[in-house]
């Protein structure tokens, strides 16, 4: 049985509200088992006993929590060895992270993004932050918190789809207790 981290966009924020009993039970309610939820944010963790590939299972999580929620909610699924892998990276230098007052972040996106969207993502940075791509995946060390930020995320989603936005820790966190 393969084990996944399903990463979903904009929960708990403005009127998508649920509690994760809420969501455990609806993830379980697809059939999917060993559900867990780590915070209130849309992070769940389960195992497919159905065996689905990668991009069938997302399809399906998504049209059934569409369904079930009554809005869209975009999904990006990683496997436990792929959380593991992007929990063990270390894109930037131990004195930038020290010297920044934001937090390594990790923008997990639907699939690799092309040469062209890196590049206009990259010119979108600020000069004090730092951007790095690897897989599917955005690491982003933001100079200052996400709230003071200048670097247009708009324009990221608009150059690589969407995506959803998680800190360095909460992946280090669930693949630390989860993924091990």
């Amino acid at each position: 049985m393969e084990h996944y981290v399903a990463f979903l966009r904009g929960m708990n924020l403005g009127n998508r509200r649920i509690k994760n009993p809420e969501l455990v039970g609806h993830f379980e309610g697809m059939g999917l088992e060993e559900v867990a939820t780590f915070r209130a944010s849309g992070n769940v963790i389960f195992a497919d006993p159905g065996g689905d590939s990668e991009a069938k299972l997302q399809e399906r999580v998504e049209a059934e929590l569409d369904e079930r929620l009554g809005y869209d909610v975009a999904v990006f699924l990683r496997s436990f060895g792929e959380v593991a892998a992007i929990a063990a990276r270390e894109p930037f230098d131990p004195r930038a992270i020290a010297k920044s007052k934001g937090k390594p972040q990790v923008q997990l996106l639907a699939g690799k993004p092309s040469a062209a969207a890196r590049k206009t993502v990259l010119a979108l940075a600020g000069p004090d932050d730092e951007m790095v791509f690897e897989g599917r995946e955005l690491h982003w060390l933001p100079s200052t918190g996400l709230s003071q930020t200048e670097v247009d995320l708009k324009a990221i989603d608009g150059a690589l789809g969407k995506g959803t936005m998680r800190t360095m820790g909460t992946i280090e966190q669930i693949a630390a207790k989860y993924c091990g």
